[in-house]
């Protein structure tokens, strides 16, 4: 399932689909859960490294991966393709697997009739963005498994998302589809692919975004979306709109930035309560996993109750980062709490040897160890019997209340699978005060035993068998992760988490690039990267490289953000509209070239490169980064004036962009305890339209004097740590006094229009 939105304009290409579409909405049945046993066969995807592929290696289906030789095959035998499209943790894509796609019966038809084609979307989000554009377009909703026919040469003329092998009353389902579209495609061929044609044209007019008036886009849209996104919120459970619910990180950043602007209006204030409270929500939901820490995908239900289970690196990053910043505001420690939840099961469980970051936890596992029956959330539900065996008595009472455990279980929704009858999902139903005055303790003991019952519960589910694990490594969400980590070093003053944000960032220069560095690849596992790098992973991990540089003051890393922009800049930027497009347009297999206008579950590559290019401006006072920037910004001028909410974090680069920029220079000794206490006090404020840097005296202020030249000037004040708070390089008296400092970094108003580093220091 996805949440990316869906515009009018592409519904309307509707209209120019093949007839055959019309066969999904008379096709569509409930999910299956069940299915029959598939009998061992090797195929063409035995030879891949992606898990995905992997997974249907062993299937009846005489599957290729995508590529030349399926495509020279379909061209030969003049047979349309069927693409499958979906990613190793993905519920439905299991069953698909499991049903139609292992049945012998179902698979000769689909070898008959077609050239079948896998696609792991996360390998090649390029191939996924265009057929489920197509998808979106034509049918109104989108997702995976995805599933598309094309004509020889790629063309799609039909296409759906899951296809249950049969029906609730035993009735074939998929066979059908492939009958008749195996049917259409002998009878009226010629139709099909004049369709096939008029419908790429028509994508190729609605994914390119243009500005041809060079309109730009006024700050007063940002009131707009916050207009919107009010509208949508859910005051009972946090959250926007209605089941299914995604956690969106892009929105509560935006909201948070709202109240940043204004804190004390009435729109700042409700946007920080919309976006604490959806926090909340989401931490004691079943979303959120109580024992083993961090979040699954998303929500069936609005109260955040009953997840898809898989868990994907990238809600990860973007949680962890929101929870940090909820913590800098508000200094709650329920928010660093949560935020470090996440980074520390990261750093368990989805960390590899050298460094890397896995890519996602499966939903679904085996129900018991040693047979081969699977189930979504298996690892993850309990029975009532099963926590209290656990915990005994005493425990279990107070554990069952705090967390909703019933003797039925909890778990009852009407939108859930049959694998979760009689099942409790964990949530936080009651809080330690409630459970203290209920069994008559103080909250110390309540704590404690939640303590101690969740411990004993960690081990109990150990001995499970777990989820598999997608050890792919994307550079894309590494980046994600490593700005997330070295955010939660900076916020949470916690070493460890920039060790791992360097490890990770040294992974991917010794194994994810090429040209010195300079080319980034997509994606890595089991001694293999093959794919260039999208525009994604260079926005991405510019991204982390940026937040890198702010916790650790080493200016390789943003030297190495700096080349990697201009490298971007080269292989995506378009010259004639603006921004960046999503692929370099050198595969000939590619219909379209796109430049993503949606904040989703991952933020648009545009959006986060916008933002990169103004915090690279503020660094080193560039003005040709700052007017890219803008560029990037104006160029979904019409997708903005039409939905703004559908690009929250396009807004934060439109707000950075024209907001002044705040510079915090801390000059002194990197590990001297009188700079770790500036730098503290820089680090618990949420102030987002800032940069800091160090000028250490050596190689960061030499890097930075030959670029600057405010450098050149800046020193600690006799022999102390000093800061240096300006706006554009012009700066206020530095000042080594704490709570000066202090004061400097809670004021709003400009600093005198001289050079901060020519004034008098000895008048503060």
């Amino acid at each position: 399932m996805t949440d990316s939105g869906l515009t009018n304009q592409w519904r309307s290409l509707a209209g120019v689909v093949f007839v055959c579409v019309g066969l999904l909405s008379s096709l569509a049945a409930d999910p299956q859960s069940s299915g029959e046993k598939a009998p061992q066969y090797t195929n063409h995807l035995i030879n891949e490294k992606s898990p995905y592929l992997l997974q249907h290696a062993h299937t009846p289906v005489d599957w290729y991966p995508w590529g030349e030789e399926a495509f020279a095959k379909a061209r030969k035998e003049n047979k349309p393709i069927f693409l499958s499209i979906g990613y190793s943790t993905c519920h439905w894509c299991h069953v698909m697997e499991r049903e139609p796609y292992s049945d012998p019966e179902i698979a000769s038809i689909m070898n008959a009739h077609f050239v079948c084609v896998k696609v792991d979307r996360e390998e090649r989000p390029d191939v996924d963005n265009i057929y489920l554009t197509f998808v979106e377009a034509t049918t109104g909703y989108g997702g995976w498994p995805m599933n598309v026919w094309l004509t020889p040469d790629l063309k799609p003329f039909i296409g759906g998302t899951y296809f249950p092998a049969k029906d609730p009353d035993g009735q074939p389902v998929f066979e059908k589809v492939l009958l008749q579209v195996a049917d259409a495609w002998k009878k009226r061929r010629d139709e099909i692919v004049a369709s096939s044609k008029e419908i790429t044209s028509q994508l190729e007019k609605f994914v390119q975004s243009s500005n041809p008036l060079g309109q730009k886009v006024s700050r007063d849209i940002l009131q707009k979306a916050y207009e919107e996104l009010a509208k949508s919120f859910d005051s009972e459970y946090g959250g926007f709109g209605k089941a299914p619910k995604f956690p969106r990180p892009v929105v509560l950043n935006f909201l948070l930035h709202i109240y940043a602007a204004s804190p004390d209006s009435s729109d700042g204030k409700h946007a920080l309560e919309m976006t604490l409270f959806s926090l909340r929500k989401m931490a004691a939901g079943g979303i959120h996993d109580h024992l083993g820490g961090g979040f699954h995908r998303y929500s069936v239900d609005s109260a955040w109750h009953v997840p898809h289970f898989e868990k994907m690196l990238y809600d990860q990053a973007q949680l962890a980062s929101v929870y940090l910043d909820a913590y800098q505001i508000s200094h709650d420690s329920f928010f660093a709490t949560t935020a470090r939840d996440i980074l520390d099961y990261v750093q368990r469980d989805m960390t590899g040897p050298e460094g890397e970051f896995y890519s996602a936890e499966d939903a679904d596992s085996l129900v018991q160890a040693g047979k081969p029956d699977r189930a979504e959330g298996a690892f993850y539900i309990w029975t009532k019997d099963e926590v209290d065996f656990a915990l005994g008595p005493d425990r279990g009472k107070v554990f069952d209340y705090v967390y909703g455990v019933e003797a039925r279980g909890n778990a009852f929704d009407s939108q859930t699978s049959g694998d979760l009858a009689g099942k409790n999902i964990l949530i936080e139903r009651y809080s330690a005060g409630d459970a203290a005055g209920k069994f008559h303790l103080n909250d110390h003991q309540v704590r404690q035993l939640l303590d101690e019952s969740r411990e004993l519960l960690i081990e109990a589910r150990n001995q499970r068998p777990r989820p598999s694990r997608d050890d792919k490594v994307i550079t894309s969400w590494n980046g994600l992760m490593i700005s997330a980590l070295a955010h939660g070093a900076r916020v949470l003053d916690e070493p460890r988490y920039l060790k791992t944000a360097t490890q990770a960032a040294d992974f991917v220069q010794t194994r994810l690039c090429r040209q010195s560095g300079h080319m980034l690849l997509r994606t890595y596992r089991d001694g293999e990267s093959k794919i260039d790098g999208f525009i994604d992973d260079y926005s991405f991990f510019i991204q982390g490289l940026l937040d890198l540089y702010e916790a650790s003051f080493d200016v390789r890393w943003l030297d190495w953000a700096t080349a990697l922009q201009d490298h971007q800049d080269a292989l995506f930027w378009d010259e004639k509209g603006g921004a960046y497009f999503t692929t370099t347009g050198q595969d000939p297999n590619l219909l379209l070239r796109s430049k993503g206008d949606f904040d989703g579950a991952e933020p648009s590559p545009n959006s986060v490169s916008a933002l990169n290019l103004v915090r690279l401006s503020w660094f080193f006072d560039n003005k040709d980064r700052l007017r890219m920037a803008k560029q990037t910004v104006n160029a979904f001028q019409a997708r903005l004036s039409q939905s703004p909410s559908s690009l929250p974090q396009m807004l934060v680069a439109l707000d950075a962009s024209e907001s002044a920029p705040k510079q915090i220079v801390i000059a002194g000794k990197p590990d001297a305890p009188d700079t770790l206490a500036l730098l503290r006090e820089v680090n618990h404020r949420y102030q987002p339209n800032e940069i800091v840097i160090l000028a250490d005296a050596g190689p960061g202020q030499a890097y930075f004097s030959q670029k600057v030249e405010f450098f050149k000037e800046v020193h600690p004040i006799n022999g102390r740590a000093t800061a240096y708070v300006c706006q554009n390089f012009v700066c206020h008296l530095p000042s080594s006094d704490l709570p000066v400092v202090s004061r400097l970094l809670n004021a709003g108003e400009r600093p005198p229009a001289v050079n901060g580093a020519k004034q008098d220091a000895d008048k503060q």
